[in-house]
Formats: structure tokens, sequence, C-alpha cells
């Protein structure tokens, strides 16, 4: 399967959450098994050798694929829930969305400083959520650390903050703003 019959799988629903927003709707992917198969076995492929220990899932829809993905590769689970969410004692990072702010939370010991972490999300916009998620797994001291997107927005600028010096795995480009 190719990435343009992927990217021809995205429903795009024009001005949600809010006007000027072009929402890239997963569903609509995900809801074809071969789709769905062939984003699960391209971000396995890729990251294979790199010594993936926890696979770290953006609320909310980067908990769809990152447990499958993690149990492929033999990794553990995490989740980055959005504030007040989680029990006990975590940490929280606050970032900005396209269309406002929030904030991201993580249990405290899921990661250690042996561990490689993929963090995993369905899309890469502005950069914030992947930023936030970066600031918290370093507060674990994780060894290194990789990103990964079903879909990258590449007109929309990343904020400042991003970390351009970890890498970077999209699978499926999208030319909007």
């Amino acid at each position: 399967m190719t990435i343009d019959e992927l990217r021809n799988h995205i429903r795009v629903i024009e001005d949600f959450p809010k006007p000027g927003i072009h929402f890239q709707d997963i569903t609509t992917l995900l809801i074809d098994p071969e789709c769905l198969n062939e984003l699960i076995d391209r971000m396995v492929e890729h990251y294979k050798d790199k010594g993936i220990t926890k696979v770290v899932g953006l609320e909310s829809r980067g908990f769809i694929l990152a447990p499958a993905v993690a149990a492929r590769l033999g990794a553990g689970f995490v989740v980055a829930r959005k504030h007040g969410k989680l029990p006990g004692s975590k940490y929280t990072e606050t970032y900005e969305l396209e269309y406002g702010h929030d904030s991201i939370e993580m249990h405290t010991g899921t990661i250690g400083p042996d561990d490689v972490v993929l963090v995993h999300d369905d899309l890469l916009a502005t950069g914030g959520t992947m930023a936030a998620a970066y600031r918290l797994i370093r507060k674990f001291g994780a060894s290194r650390i990789y990103f990964n997107t079903m879909i990258e927005l590449t007109k929309v600028p990343r904020l400042q903050e991003f970390p351009t010096d970890i890498p970077l795995y999209s699978i499926i480009p999208v030319d909007v703003d």
C-alpha cells in the first residue's frame, strides 16, 4: 500500500474544532483493516532495530496504535494523559495547541534511565504536544527518545520549543496549513 493510498483514506473536516482548522480525521483510515495493518507494519519496521523499551502514547489518539506497536516491538506501553486523568504521583507539562493550551501527565516511575522511548501520536502540527512529551520524558532521564506520528502537517510551522535533534518518523505527510 502506498502513502497516497493511505492519505486518501483520511477524511478532512473543515473548521473543526474551530474556524480555519483542517481537521485530519483518522477514523476513516483506521476503519480499513489493510490501512491499519500497514500503519503498524511501517512503524514496527522503522523501529525494530532501535532498542525501543517503552512506547509512550499521547492522549487521545496516540493511544490507538501505540499499544500495538509496543507489543510488536516487545516494549512496554506508557500513557501520557490529559491533565487530571491520572491518579497518584505524576509529572505535568503544559503546551500550546494550534487552537489553545493543554497539559499532559505521566506517572512517575514509568520510564527509567536505561529506557529507549518512542513517543507516538496521530498527528504532528505545531509540535506542542510532542515538545511537552519530550520535556516529561527528560524528567525520567531516558537514554534515547524517538518521535513518531501517523500524519505530519508539513506546512504548519513548528513551535520554537520543538526539539529538532530528536529523530522523527512521520508516515503520511499532508501539505495543508
